[in-house]
């Protein structure tokens, strides 16, 4: 169910000054950050940790990102109005409902189906357009293809190939990389079809991205 309040309004302000000394500068995020009621996509029971900048756990061994993470991650897209963007792992649909705060034509897919459907239910009752799939991210959604971005919200082990050929010429490609218990964030730009760039903007710890769905 989607409540606020004052209290957590004025939390919610203090978050978005927090993230903002800390670098963020992007004010189309942190206006979807100061809006979006991050405490509607974790348990009621946590709810007075919402607005602290840390990871909270959700179902599934799974968690909501740290709301720095979930910023630095977006403002490294650099999301234009209408780009099409495939975010992999949707989690409890968080960071999907700031991409599409700031104007982007979001498709998430999410392997956990549980996650999937609760995920889907909130978005749907903050009045949010985000087309949700239940699906493995490895795989992507070819048929949707291609992608002007793509966002990948868990540790991924390698580079997936079929992500990147989903993905535009001259598309960006966000995606945290290491099999251990941290991981590169890393920004590949797909020059051609062959050549691409990659630059690495610190690391990041994520819970691990996996094949299949569940």
């Amino acid at each position: 169910m989607i409540y606020d309040t004052y209290t957590l309004a004025g939390k919610r302000a203090q978050l978005v000054k927090k993230l903002s000394d800390k670098g963020i500068t992007d004010k189309n995020i942190l206006n979807a950050i100061n809006t979006i009621p991050r405490h509607c996509f974790i348990d009621k029971s946590i709810v007075n940790h919402a607005y602290i900048d840390k990871a909270l756990r959700i179902e599934k061994d799974q968690t909501i990102s740290q709301p720095y993470t979930v910023a630095f991650q977006t403002e490294l897209l650099d999301i234009k109005p209408k780009d099409k963007v495939l975010e992999i792992g949707t989690g409890s649909g968080y960071q999907a409902s700031i991409l599409a705060k700031i104007g982007a034509e979001v498709y998430s897919i999410e392997r956990h189906k549980d996650l999937y459907i609760s995920a889907t239910k909130i978005l749907k009752e903050l009045k949010l357009k985000i087309n949700t799939f239940y699906g493995d991210g490895f795989v992507g959604l070819q048929d949707i293809a291609p992608f002007d971005k793509i966002l990948i919200t868990a540790g991924a082990p390698e580079i997936p190939t079929k992500l990147l050929l989903q993905l535009k010429i001259g598309g960006v490609m966000i995606i945290p990389l290491d099999k251990g218990k941290t991981q590169q964030m890393l920004r590949i730009i797909k020059l051609s079809e062959k050549d691409f760039e990659s630059k690495s903007f610190g690391e990041f710890s994520f819970v691990p991205m996996l094949p299949g769905k569940e």
